[in-house]
């Protein structure tokens, strides 16, 4: 139909030189930007995807599906220069199917039987008041599945998130921060990676979306970021 057609025409436009050319052009005009690097990669299998939701009973979205299809993952980073010296700085991410792995949920700490687990920082949330407008936070038990499409360098992981475990269960994209707190980011794949690309992958860039922002660690990146707003 015509919106998978327009997904399929978006991925055909970000192949692995367009994209590096995307990014260029993003990163061009500022200053001391230097060794963008783009790790080319094959397209997925199909049969690495079917074998994926089979292992995992969900469907992946078809967005996320076509950008397999054209690459098997995606790993961008750029550095600035500061006082003849490289820097990292950037870094946009997206992990392989291979990779598109659950998020973990140890079942005791410390072999104790009655160890708290990640399923007991949920809680009913019935009798709490909340907007219509803010999504519904997923959960660490088996009402949501979640897999980690992005580890954000241990500042938090980006998630593919199922949160209703049925057939047909649509996908969103969250953050999930380093207190393990819950953040909306969009609702498809697509939107996420057009995200990702205007935010240039600058440190921490996920923390906007959240009530506190980045850290002041990320605050005081190099001048690049300060001077230049994302795309």
């Amino acid at each position: 139909d015509e919106e998978n057609h327009s997904h399929i025409e978006f991925y055909e436009k970000i192949d692995c030189n367009k994209c590096h050319e995307l990014v260029l052009a993003g990163t061009e005009n500022m200053p001391g930007v230097v060794d963008v690097r783009f790790a080319e990669r094959e397209p997925a299998e199909k049969r690495s995807l079917l074998s994926w939701e089979q292992k995992n009973t969900c469907i992946l979205p078809e967005d996320l599906r076509d950008f397999y299809l054209t690459t098997d993952g995606f790993t961008l980073t750029w550095s600035v220069k500061l006082d003849s010296e490289c820097v990292p700085l950037g870094c946009m991410m997206i992990n392989s199917v291979a990779r598109l792995c659950p998020l973990l949920q140890p079942v005791s700490l410390f072999s104790l039987p009655n160890a708290p687990s990640l399923a007991d920082l949920d809680w009913e949330e019935s009798g709490t008041e909340r907007s219509a407008r803010v999504p519904v936070a997923p959960h660490f038990d088996s009402r949501s599945r979640i897999f980690e499409l992005d580890s954000c360098g241990g500042n938090g992981k980006v998630c593919l998130v199922y949160k209703n475990c049925t057939p047909g269960a649509l996908s969103e994209i969250w953050f999930l921060d380093r207190s393990l707190c819950w953040h909306f980011l969009t609702t498809t794949f697509t939107s996420y990676y057009r995200l990702m690309i205007t935010h240039l992958g600058l440190p921490e860039w996920q923390y906007h979306f959240t009530p506190y922002g980045p850290s002041p660690q990320a605050k005081s990146s190099p001048q690049v970021c300060q001077n230049n707003k994302p795309l």
